[in-house]
């Protein structure tokens, strides 16, 4: 009796599934082996099980790369042509983040330059005010009180006192004349009446 046709369809059962996987996946890859030893081919095989673990087999004469190479150009699919559009837009993007960071760092470095200057100029600000301060209190303090103390807001007072000091001035110079041309009486230390010339004294 011949045997009947199996059935294809999933496995229901998890151990029967991944027992069948493990048995058919190794007959795969004999096969594989025997047409790279038998037909002198080039076999590449790549396999995932239901979890996800990975398997592979490529003909001892050859590798993955070259096996692709040959898939690109004997089908003329670029395998890459995806990958690398996806490439230069990222590029494009890592550029312009770049560009605005160094942007932004130039502005930065601008805000220390201008917020440096700034501080320098309150300070040179701070100090010629300051000098202001200083020369106009001493400006005050000489004309509130002038040399020698004989200024008041009084000006009659102040013409009085330079009277007075131009009359011991001139009285200075009258004493010291030389005797040859001196009165008799105001060599005898009389004159002018009854005053005594030492009893006459600046005020």
């Amino acid at each position: 009796m011949g045997r009947g046709k199996i059935e294809i369809k999933r496995i229901e059962n998890h151990t029967n599934r991944q027992v069948t996987y493990s048995k058919r996946r190794n007959g795969i890859f004999k096969k594989a082996q025997e047409l790279t030893v038998l037909c002198d081919a080039k076999v590449s095989l790549i396999m995932f099980s239901s979890t996800g673990k990975f398997h592979e087999y490529i003909s001892p004469s050859t590798s993955t790369k070259k096996i692709f190479d040959l898939y690109q150009k004997t089908s003329g699919i670029d395998l890459w042509q995806t990958h690398y559009e996806a490439m230069q837009q990222n590029l494009k993007q890592l550029k312009d983040i770049n560009y605005k960071l160094r942007r932004d760092i130039s502005y930065i470095k601008q805000y220390h330059k201008i917020k440096t200057q700034t501080e320098t100029c309150k300070k040179k600000v701070n100090s010629l005010r300051q000098r202001h301060v200083n020369l106009m209190q001493s400006y005050q303090a000489k004309c509130e009180d002038p040399p020698y103390g004989l200024v008041d807001d009084n000006d009659e007072d102040y013409e009085s006192a330079v009277a007075l000091a131009n009359g011991a001035s001139n009285l200075y110079a009258f004493r010291h004349q030389p005797h040859t041309h001196t009165h008799p009486n105001i060599q005898n230390g009389v004159g002018f009446g009854s005053y005594d010339l030492h009893d006459l004294r600046l005020a």
